[in-house]
């Protein structure tokens, strides 16, 4: 989910500079939303482990 975040991420920064403003900005909203989504899983993923009692890292 990290790495597809990044590869939007960077599609958006390459699309802006070719001018391709409307597609750089719906590649951005997209890193953002995939950024989010993984930051959500993790954290789920540290307290389900937490709780389980079994090491976070």
């Amino acid at each position: 989910m990290l790495g597809w975040s990044l590869i939007f991420a960077i599609l958006a920064v390459v699309a802006g500079l070719l001018g391709f403003l409307g597609l750089a900005g719906i590649a951005a909203t997209i890193a953002k939303i995939l950024f989010f989504v993984f930051l959500v899983l993790l954290v789920v993923n540290f307290a389900i482990r937490a709780f389980r009692g079994r090491s976070v890292l």
